[in-house]
């Protein structure tokens, strides 16, 4: 679908607070840059695009998202090449999933052009925010919420979407301790698992937080019915390096349809490797670490990029995994994919959307 070049009104900051940023210490999600996009749906239509300086925002107390949870948001990156150009990554996919997300929360679509054209103009304002060390990136955070003052059980009839920019460095610093949860479930089937709704990430806090106290990084959230299969990790999606096969959860209404799990299976495919997205036991994981099988264990996402699993808990057992610094596929990937995203090698898939 393709619309007309968006009319988006820019109004810049009087003072920027770029000067006052140390690039050195970004905390993810912390620092944000000088403006943020801001638009309305009402009356049938998308309109008041406009590119404001970030700041708060006044809403009525009734506001049905609020109350009753009609809210999602995206995460995609956009990177500064060395030639100075920026491009955001595979936007095109963030997009489709975010009219994914609306359609399941009864939430109006906002169609694919409007959204890359949003993100483009607001990064194009926020370039000089762009970090150019290695690892590091502008985080881009799209989100949709309900905007009707009215304390009813009914969808909203209007929305405010939303983009906000932070200049990010890595997710995780370490090879990841990880638990399988075996008692608390993020998602069921017939569920919203798949989209990016706010509630299923506030229903994940509490057992994120008990984990964290018991020394744990991540967890690997498992089936709702019998807790026995592995579908993802907390911060992304989770894939397995098996006897040579790439192995990961089948994508369901349980599980994030993960762009940097999608990148990844690409890749594999073109290097000729085994792919098999199917449903995958704790059973098969645990035999693999004790003999030797599993190779590679890591959480493919936006936020947290390639993430190296260093052990698995399950039942209070630890298995240790190798050491991640000699993990050939893994590593593969990540370099791979850094010198796509950085312009460094071709892109041969044209993930790379250039602003």
């Amino acid at each position: 679908m393709t619309t007309e070049t968006l009319d988006i009104k820019i109004t810049k900051a009087a003072q920027s607070r770029l000067a006052q940023t140390d690039f050195s210490q970004l905390v993810f999600g912390h620092t944000f840059t000088d403006h943020m996009l801001v638009a309305d749906y009402a009356d049938g239509e998308w309109k008041n695009f406009e590119i404001v300086p970030y700041g708060e925002i006044g809403l009525s107390p009734a506001i049905s998202s609020l109350h009753y949870g009609q809210a999602f948001f995206e995460g995609l990156k956009a990177y500064k090449h060395q030639d100075g150009q920026v491009s955001v990554f595979r936007p095109d996919k963030n997009a489709a999933r975010f009219n994914k997300s609306a359609q399941r929360l009864c939430m109006p679509e906002l169609p694919e052009e409007m959204f890359i054209q949003s993100i483009a103009a607001l990064v194009d304002v926020e370039r000089n925010w762009i970090p150019t060390a290695e690892n590091h990136a502008l985080y881009i955070r799209p989100f949709m919420f309900a905007t009707d003052p009215f304390l009813g059980v009914v969808p909203s009839k209007t929305y405010k979407f939303m983009i906000l920019t932070c200049p990010v460095g890595p997710y995780f610093t370490k090879p990841l301790r990880v638990k399988f949860e075996t008692k608390f479930t993020r998602a069921a089937e017939g569920g919203f698992g798949y989209a990016k709704a706010a509630g299923n990430y506030a229903g994940a806090m509490l057992p994120t937080r008990r984990a964290v106290e018991e020394g744990f990084d991540q967890m690997i959230w498992t089936d709702a019915k019998e807790h026995l299969y592995a579908e993802e990790m907390g911060a992304a999606n989770v894939m397995f390096f098996i006897d040579g096969t790439l192995v990961t959860p089948s994508t369901r209404d349980t599980i994030l349809d993960g762009v940097t799990r999608d990148t990844v299976i690409a890749m594999a495919k073109d290097w000729g490797i085994p792919v098999e997205e199917r449903r995958i036991s704790i059973a098969e994981i645990v035999e693999g670490a004790k003999n030797g099988k599993l190779t590679d264990a890591f959480g493919a996402g936006t936020a947290a990029t390639i993430a190296p699993v260093g052990s698995l808990n399950y039942e209070g057992e630890e298995y240790p995994l190798s050491d991640p610094a000699t993990r050939e596929f893994s590593n593969r990937v990540f370099n791979t994919l850094n010198d796509i995203r950085y312009g460094r090698t071709e892109d041969t898939h044209d993930w790379n959307y250039m602003v």
